[in-house]
């Protein structure tokens, strides 16, 4: 499948799969200068590039571990990017870390995760059919073994 994409400014990097296994390739920011995210935080980053995806399929921002693991998260994850979408990609960060953190051009932000999608016929009735778990929800099944 090919996925056009168009250099918003001509710093941008690509997105780009890391290993031949990656699920996602990473985004990149496009900063003119460096960017401070101060803790608790939330800053739109500019990767600096827009895509057309093909009809039925989706792009999906989501957070990369290294960074979840210092504190940095996309609070919106996975932040979807619809096919008819043509604007710049900006990816939602929110710094949890207790500390500043910085972002600086080209740094690696997100990844990006291409996935087919299904259009649902939704459908008005009377019932649902049975299961054991019912409407339980929201930590219903426990945390325990």
């Amino acid at each position: 499948m090919t996925v056009k994409i168009m250099k918003l400014n001509p710093k941008a990097e690509l997105p780009e799969y890391k290993t031949v296994h990656s699920a996602g390739a990473d985004l990149y920011a496009c900063l003119d200068e460096a960017l401070t995210i101060r803790n608790m935080e939330i800053k739109l980053v500019p990767s600096g590039i827009s895509l057309e995806l093909p009809e039925g399929y989706e792009a999906q921002v989501r957070p990369r571990s290294g960074l979840g693991a210092r504190g940095i998260i996309l609070p919106n994850s996975p932040g979807t990017i619809d096919a008819d979408y043509r604007g710049e990609i900006k990816v939602i960060i929110m710094n949890l870390s207790g500390s500043d953190f910085i972002i600086n051009h080209h740094d690696r932000i997100a990844q990006l995760v291409i996935q087919k999608v299904e259009k649902a016929e939704f459908a008005i009735s009377s019932g649902l059919s049975g299961t054991d778990r019912g409407a339980g929800g929201f930590g219903s099944t426990g945390i325990k073994k």
